[in-house]
């Protein structure tokens, strides 16, 4: 009997195995053929670049306006851009609020707005059957929004409430203190959805001067990926856009900043009823349209990309001290950071931290077999395809196009690149892009506790989490 037992498992282990096999191929063969859509770029004569990508899978469109105007623009002012983004749902020139709202909920529609360090997207996402409607309430609140004061208030004061909530949990604080850590006075340190002070401070008049300076045709791209008609959509566009006027020439842009790693350096932001130690610690990183992006996305899946890799693997896994554990790439337009982050708990910290650089140093100290990069290569692959299937996916990657000078060979050549990965290559591409040396590190918690720990690794700068903003007090 048991025999049989073991015969039966056996062939079910078999099975699976064919099966995973199975899927494994076809997932390679989907990604293997699949490049970017074909789409037109049409520029129109006051500067408005439009991309158009015909799709009539399912009778949906998704529009953005892409505005090359993000926190690295804020100047002073932060979270200026992040509230002029917000603001155009506030209504516009021909559309109340309510208007805008009831338009597009009534037809389960939607249209939100989003802002980065380099720029902000007024999303619209709709049935075909509802381009006539809503393509021009979304056209009008892109520009000539009002601006209403009343409406204005509300929006900035649940902000506000929002920036005091955020620090409530480190995790959610952990990018804009690294990032401030790592530009310094450059532009790229700038919070996206600003401080609780300078978001307080902003009126009216400021959002309206930002729009007036930065929303313009000359800085802007529109696009359109879904079930419509090119012809019939290019006339609409140029109708409904055509006479969007620029006004005097776009400001000069800020110097984004470099990363400074002359040393190592310890941000320990004290939060004093913590239970836990939040942290992140790594460098310099990459620009979106880093030709070596690609290959990049293949080791970081194998150091702290997926469930199954090496930081998970140590610090959740197999020593328990830590739900999870990740490093990752993040990439702007002309620069990035490299991190690894993960929390645990106050009196784990030393050994968390321990293991994660320990882990970190693997790629030096052991490399990637042959072995490892082929399963990270396949699961890259199977991965893949499914990250442009649908119109709002393709409408983001035409979107990053626009204002990270993307090109498409990136997403065309995405097979090529992952599969001529080697282990030799592998190496090379962790001296050139992971940073090993004078690391920077960010660590959040309880400071009276980890602070001889924050001293292991480098110069310590002590900051408060209650403090406002970011950046460590001018002394």
């Amino acid at each position: 009997m048991k025999q049989a037992i073991n015969q039966a498992c056996r062939l079910i282990q078999q099975s699976a195995l064919v099966a995973a096999t199975v899927t494994t191929v076809a997932a390679s063969a989907q990604a293997a053929e699949f490049q970017l859509p074909a789409f037109d770029t049409v520029r129109l004569s006051n500067g408005l670049t439009i991309y158009m990508m015909e799709r009539h899978e399912v009778p949906l469109v998704a529009v953005r306006a892409v505005v090359r105007a993000g926190a690295t623009v804020d100047g002073p002012a932060a979270g200026l851009a992040n509230l002029t983004g917000d603001a155009l749902l506030l209504g516009s020139r021909a559309y109340s609020k309510q208007q805008i709202d009831q338009s597009f909920d009534f037809r389960g529609a939607r249209l939100s707005s989003g802002t980065s360090a380099d720029g902000t997207v007024l999303y619209a996402d709709f049935s075909k059957d509802d381009i006539q409607t809503l393509l021009p309430i979304m056209a009008d609140a892109l520009q000539n929004p009002l601006f209403d004061a009343a409406e204005f208030g509300k929006l900035r004061a649940r902000t506000v409430d929002g920036l005091k909530q955020a620090k409530e949990s480190p995790r959610n604080v952990v990018q804009p203190y690294f990032y401030s850590m790592l530009f310094g006075q450059g532009a790229y340190a700038n919070p996206v959805s600003g401080t609780v002070s300078s978001v307080s401070m902003l009126e009216t008049k400021d959002v309206q001067g930002f729009h007036q300076r930065y929303f313009r045709p000359d800085n802007a791209a529109l696009v359109v990926v879904g079930d419509f008609k090119p012809s019939t959509m290019r006339a609409q566009l140029e109708k409904l856009f055509g006479n969007w006027r620029s006004a005097g020439p776009l400001p000069a842009r800020a110097d984004t900043g470099k990363v400074s790693a002359d040393k190592a350096r310890v941000w320990l932001v004290n939060k004093a009823d913590a239970v836990e130690t939040t942290f992140m610690f790594g460098g310099a990183g990459i620009a979106r349209n880093d030709a070596d992006y690609v290959p990049l996305q293949v080791i970081n899946t194998i150091l702290g990309g997926r469930f199954t890799s090496w930081l998970n693997d140590e610090l959740r896994v197999n020593s328990g001290l830590t739900y999870g554990a990740n490093s990752s790439f993040q990439t702007l337009a002309q620069a990035g950071v490299f991190g690894v982050s993960s929390f645990t708990a106050t009196a784990k910290t030393e050994a968390a931290l321990a293991l994660a650089h320990k882990t970190y140093q693997r790629l030096w100290d052991k490399g990637i077999d042959a072995a490892t990069l082929e399963s990270a290569k396949a699961y890259v692959k199977g991965q893949f395809p499914p990250r442009y299937e649908t119109n709002q996916q393709l409408a983001g990657f035409l979107s990053d196009m626009y204002v990270s000078q993307i090109n498409r060979s990136q997403i065309d050549h995405f097979m090529r690149d992952v599969d001529g990965l080697t282990p030799e290559k592998a190496k090379q591409l962790v001296d050139k892009h992971f940073p090993r040396d004078k690391l920077q590190m960010l660590l959040i918690g309880k400071a009276e506790a980890i602070r001889p720990v924050a001293a292991q690794y480098g110069e310590v700068t002590e900051l408060d989490i209650k403090a406002d903003g970011f950046k460590p007090a001018v002394k």
